[in-house]
Order: structure tokens, then C-alpha cells, then sequence
């Protein structure tokens, strides 16, 4: 269960994310859902501990992760596993290789420089490429894929982890619509195969609605919503985007 508390988060006089509690149980395929600038980048960002928080906790099964440091920062961001709009992959490294790098935190650092890896790990990466679609690209040049090609890997790579949660930050928002289907579909598997929780940032109500079992709206740093798909309706809608309800109910008919 991932526990946040008062979570806070100030830059140079703005507040990017502002008091925020929730409780996230195992196993949820969640929407986080807000305008630009409503705090969702921040919030990833804070689970993983690549920012610092200004004030607030974060916990996952009783682990204070506001307290990490060193080797035990290291495996939670292992285990919290990011997955970025621009894939940061490795463009001139192979499929394979860039699959291989998620095993970092688990490989010595003789061998991590040297980027040799043993059989067993191999095969273990091109499992996951086999069952993400992509084991026939593993020895494709990353830059040579698709947009949607490259993403894929990028999830691979982040299974390599052997992730406890996945953060997806806005994944499929420089995808056309084919390749946004097919990422998303990718994640809702992992989140229903595998068990891993997973919050995603989206800006797509339709997405939002065709894929999550639970949505966390932002707007301006602050909660405004959070429930299940079921209960956001334009009159919740209306308090994060700023339309009238009745236009956000609209909204929500048409994508449901």
C-alpha cells in the first residue's frame, strides 16, 4: 500500500504540489488526471525520490521512503520504477542492452561500466521483450524503433527492475493514437498480469476512463478528486478543468 501525507512541495516561492494525502492499495491501475501545471510530473517525481519533498511523508508497506538514503534510495528507485514521455533510452545501444540497463541496481559496478552480463540476465530481458512484442527488435539500434517501439522498451526496462510500482509520466503523450493503444495496453496487462500497481499521468479523460480503476485529479497542486472511475462525473470534472458541469458531464458521455 502506498501511503502519502501532507506531501508538499515548494519551488522559489511556488507551491508545485500542496498538502496532498492519499492511500493507493496494491494492484490499482491508477489516472492521475490535471492541466499542465497541476502538480502531476511533481507527484512521480516525489514517489521516486528524484526531487525531495518540502515537507510531508511517503510510505510503501510500512517503509518510510521520505527517510531513504544511499544503497536503500537506490533499490526503492529500483523498485518504484519511472517510465518517461522521451523513453531516455540509450539511442545508439541496442534493444537488448538498453532492456539489460533496468538490472543495474542488481549487477556489481565492474560489470555495470563494462556493460557484461550474464546468460541468465539475457535471457531474462528477452523474456520481457517476448512478452511486450519487441524480442525481434533486440538487436535494432533503440533510435532506429517507432516512438511507440521505443516506450515499450523503455517498459521493458523498467520490468527489468523488478518494479513493486511503476510511474508512468505522461507515456503516450508524443504517441499518434495507434501507438497510445498499444502503450496503454501494455500497461493495463503489466497492472492485470503481473499485479503492479501503476500510476500514470494522462491528460486523455477518454484514456483515463478506458484504462484506470482509479483516477487522482490536481488541479494547482491540491487534491480535487480522487475515487474510481465510476464516480467521476462533470460535476467532480468541473473543479479540476474549469468547466461548468454540465459540459464536463458532456464530456464524460461521450468518451465513456
Amino acid at each position: 500500500m502506498l501511503q502519502i501525507r501532507n506531501l508538499t512541495k515548494r519551488y522559489a516561492g511556488t507551491l508545485a504540489l500542496d498538502d496532498l494525502s492519499l492511500t493507493i492499495p496494491h494492484g490499482h491501475m491508477v489516472a492521475v488526471i490535471g492541466r499542465s501545471g497541476a502538480g502531476k510530473s511533481t507527484l512521480l517525481r516525489l514517489l521516486n525520490r528524484l526531487i525531495e519533498p518540502s515537507a510531508g511523508t511517503i510510505a510503501f508497506d510500512q517503509q518510510e521512503i521520505t527517510q531513504l538514503s544511499g544503497a536503500d534510495l537506490r533499490r526503492w528507485r529500483a523498485q518504484a520504477a519511472m517510465i518517461f514521455q522521451s523513453y531516455n533510452l540509450s539511442p545508439r545501444l541496442d534493444v537488448l542492452t538498453n532492456v539489460l540497463i533496468g538490472a543495474s541496481t542488481e549487477i556489481p559496478q565492474a560489470r555495470r561500466l563494462l556493460r557484461v552480463y550474464t546468460r541468465e540476465e539475457r535471457l531474462r530481458a528477452a523474456s520481457i521483450l517476448d512478452d511486450l512484442g519487441m524480442v525481434e527488435k533486440a538487436l535494432e539500434r533503440a533510435e532506429r524503433l517507432s516512438g511507440g517501439q521505443q516506450q515499450r522498451v523503455a517498459i521493458a526496462r523498467a520490468l527489468m527492475q523488478s518494479p513493486r510500482i511503476i510511474l508512468a509520466d505522461e507515456p503516450v503523450a508524443s504517441l499518434d493514437p495507434h501507438n497510445t493503444r498499444v502503450v496503454m495496453d501494455t500497461l493495463k496487462w503489466i497492472n492485470r498480469e503481473h499485479g503492479i500497481t501503476v500510476l500514470c499521468n494522462l491528460h486523455s479523460l477518454e484514456l483515463a476512463r478506458s484504462y484506470a480503476d482509479h483516477v487522482v485529479a490536481l488541479k494547482d497542486g491540491r487534491l480535487e478528486f480522487e475515487g474510481s472511475v465510476a464516480e467521476l462525473t462533470g460535476e467532480s470534472l468541473s473543479t479540476v478543468y474549469g468547466g461548468t458541469p454540465e459540459t464536463e458531464e458532456k464530456k464524460v458521455l461521450e468518451v465513456a
